[in-house]
């Protein structure tokens, strides 16, 4: 193991992926907005084939933090997904996906790949049951942990183990967790890829994604990131480049006032069921301790009966209904209206998705005034 392996993933987030730059152009990475190069200096750049200095420093920054060989950044985290599968699949493939997916996820398989003749089984997360879901022409499995929106824990290492013995290509979103707090790597799996309008932008202002890995596997999909221009312009990288830098501090923040929320919801009788991996009564409590550093600034919690969802959002003044998460403020949406809507009403029922369930993505503002606002907006004379 080196230095550079042994360093806090903080000191990663403001200083991996850093170029060596001439004196005069200061510490920081410079924006490089043109879109053309001098062909005969250096090989062919090209901002569409990821190979622009904004697009090298911001891979070398979430390589280093995810423990990978490689990454690239893409234009959001559908187009990383979909790189992934259309570079790993072809018709007649086969692949395991988790139960209860991001609903984009699902729509991308039930919308665009099962029409071109690759196939899917849905897999219930439990490893016991896992390599039963495998056939001859498995490529891929893929899983999120945390889910979104359900919180549900899925066992890394058990997972990555099982995919590894049947040459299957393991594939995670680590969207909710950050490579802060879960480094899927560390425990086997081989390709990792964010949503990094959610946490790595964490601003609410940038629309990104990612991927990392091993060198080799990130060279089979760039020439799909390239064909599919899912890639994204300089001056985005840059603010991404930006925001990454204080991920740590953000991530670690948000973590704390969920932590502390999901204890004082959890308590609440005007609240059915408060489901966040760091409480002690959350099934995936053990595992999720095991592989996680924390348990995330995700939230997600079920109003009792007593309580109109739509009046509950309407009382809120601090925390903004908003699609979307992970950014510095806290928002909190309906993922029956939002993530999971295209979903079937079947599909949501059997997953739980109904209109109580509240997603809440909990920013780094004061703990007790989040509280206040939930409270109020309960209806007051909480515990």
């Amino acid at each position: 193991m080196t230095d550079r392996d042994k360093r806090a993933p903080a000191t990663d987030c403001v200083h991996a992926g850093e170029t060596q730059l001439p004196g005069a152009m200061g510490i920081n990475t410079p924006v490089v907005t043109s879109t053309t190069f001098d062909y005969r200096e250096g090989g062919v750049r090209y901002p569409r084939y990821v190979n622009a200095l904004n697009h090298e420093v911001v891979a070398g920054k979430i390589a280093a933090l995810e423990g990978a060989q490689a990454a690239r950044v893409s234009a959001s985290g559908m187009g990383a997904i979909s790189a992934v599968f259309l570079s790993l699949m072809k018709p007649g493939d086969h692949a395991v996906i988790l139960d209860g997916l991001y609903g984009g996820t699902t729509d991308l398989v039930e919308g665009l790949l099962e029409p071109m003749g690759m196939r899917f089984t849905t897999w219930n997360g439990d490893p016991d049951s896992l390599a039963a879901c495998f056939e001859k022409n498995t490529r891929l499995l893929m899983v999120e942990s945390p889910t979104n929106p359900l919180l549900s824990i899925v066992d890394l290492a058990a997972t990555a183990k099982i995919a590894r013995e049947h040459d299957v290509v393991s594939f995670i979103d680590n969207t909710f967790a950050t490579p802060i707090l879960q480094r899927p790597i560390e425990h086997g799996f081989d390709l990792v890829m964010h949503s990094a309008t959610k946490y790595l932008g964490g601003h609410s202002d940038l629309l990104c994604g990612a991927l990392a890995g091993s060198t080799e596997l990130i060279e089979r999909i760039h020439p799909n990131i390239v064909r599919l221009g899912a890639t994204l312009n300089g001056q985005d990288l840059a603010l991404l480049e930006r925001s990454i830098k204080t991920l740590a501090v953000r991530v670690e923040r948000a973590s704390e006032n969920a932590a502390e929320l999901a204890r004082r919801l959890d308590r609440d009788p005007r609240i059915a069921e408060t489901l966040y991996p760091g409480l002690p009564s959350h099934p995936g409590h053990s595992v999720a301790a095991n592989q996680m550093s924390g348990f995330g600034g995700m939230l997600t919690f079920r109003i009792a009966d007593s309580i109109d969802p739509e009046p509950f959002l309407d009382r809120l003044t601090m925390i903004r209904p908003a699609v979307s998460l992970g950014g510095v403020e806290s928002t909190i949406s309906q993922p029956s209206k939002t993530s999971h809507a295209k979903l079937s009403d079947e599909k949501r029922k059997a997953l739980g998705i109904d209109d109580r369930l509240m997603r809440l993505s909990v920013g780094i503002e004061g703990v007790d005034d989040l509280w206040d606002d939930l409270d109020r907006a309960l209806g007051g004379s909480s515990l």
